[in-house]
């Protein structure tokens, strides 16, 4: 170890421009390793640093440190070579068809809007940026795609983005004119895919995380170089693209194993496919049997009445825990907790059937645009 952890200042709006020749450094391994950060939260900013230890040792092989969207505990960094961003990059631009432009609508120090601006240098144009940093407003998407140069174009959004542009017709519109729009850091419901398909828009559904340098799964077909395996249920990567390990962590078993890691997600792999089922770790233990949410809010994305929804287990005393669920309803549309129950045991075992219900405007996010299930924990204790 010859070299020390930096810290890379990650900004928004036109600013984005100023990273650009340290990530072009951390593509060819001739710079720093790097740790972004953001400009515009401090907190967050300072709860990084505290915990990555920037100015400490780091081996001479790590481009970037980046990471995990977690927001309770110890962040952990994931330990990014030169050689797997590019393999990522690569293997992405293979897959959609050949290098293109990329227009940015994603936070610049999550893996996801990182990836955004890796693939421009990778592909030798120049990123339009939207910014977001007051939020992310739709109409303002027709416009940035407008700047966008061909032959090719993309973006990649998280599926709260996509809905909120499916709500309205000029970026509805502006999307389908792209060549692909790659969707992931939560699970896109099917009924919000569906509504982007009938509207034109080439939606790429990516499955991957900060430790596998974002999406290496695209529509349930691993990029070229991607291993997939299943252990008692539990998804493997390998390949190219896995980090090193964590910079803070580096004994955790998740990297037990070189060249893979073990991911807190339950899914199956079958024909060359991988199926994504929940969390292993937001699994929900009730009256002696488990429930995956995301199974569940599968089940009620169908329902007529329900824009968005989290499903999550809280404290009971006779069950262990009770199955309870947060939802956005469509407009004009007040679903009731009999008609939702109703709704759920037509597909699942009575015991996945939520006991609890909050009504909430929006689902409070974390991250890259990942539901935020502790603060709806909070809100349903609340009453």
């Amino acid at each position: 170890m010859s070299r020390t952890l930096r810290t890379l200042q990650m900004p928004t709006g036109s600013g984005v421009g100023e990273v650009l020749p340290h990530l072009r450094q951390a593509l060819d391994g001739s710079g720093p390793a790097w740790l972004p950060i953001p400009t515009t939260d401090r907190r967050e900013a300072r709860r990084l640093s505290d915990a990555l230890k920037p100015g400490d040792p780091i081996d001479d092989d790590v481009a970037l440190v980046v990471t995990t969207s977690g927001t309770t505990g110890i962040p952990k960094g994931a330990l990014l070579g030169a050689e797997a961003l590019r393999a990522s990059g690569n293997a992405t631009h293979a897959r959609l068809g050949g290098p293109g432009s990329w227009l940015l609508a994603l936070p610049t120090h999550h893996i996801a809007g990182i990836q955004v601006l890796l693939r421009s240098i990778l592909a030798g144009t120049e990123p339009t940026v939207l910014d977001v940093s007051g939020g992310f407003l739709p109409e303002a998407l027709a416009g940035a795609v407008g700047a966008m140069r061909g032959p090719r174009r993309y973006t990649a959004l998280v599926p709260t983005q996509l809905i909120k542009s499916l709500d309205s017709p000029i970026a509805a519109k502006a999307l389908s004119e792209l060549d692909a729009v790659l969707v992931g850091g939560a699970a896109t419901p099917p009924p919000v895919y569906e509504r982007a398909r009938d509207a034109g828009i080439n939606v790429v559904r990516t499955y991957g995380m900060s430790e596998t340098c974002g999406g290496c799964v695209y529509d349930g077909v691993p990029l070229d170089g991607t291993r997939v395996r299943i252990e008692d249920g539990r998804v493997v990567l390998g390949g190219a693209m896995v980090a090193r390990g964590y910079r803070n962590l580096p004994d955790h078993p998740a990297f037990a194993e070189p060249g893979w890691f073990r991911t807190e997600d339950a899914g199956s792999f079958e024909d060359g496919k991988l199926s994504i089922s929940g969390r292993l770790d937001e699994a929900i233990m009730t009256g002696g049997l488990l429930v995956i949410p995301q199974v569940v809010e599968a089940v009620l994305a169908t329902h007529p009445g329900i824009r968005e929804c989290i499903v999550l287990g809280l404290p009971d005393e006779r069950l262990g825990q009770r199955v309870a669920v947060a939802i956005v309803p469509n407009a004009g549309a007040a679903p009731t907790l009999e008609e939702i129950r109703s709704h759920v045991v037509a597909e699942l075992d009575s015991i996945a059937a939520p006991r609890e219900l909050v009504v909430l405007e929006e689902i409070p996010l974390r991250g890259p645009g990942k539901p935020d299930r502790a603060a709806v924990r909070a809100r349903l204790l609340a009453g």
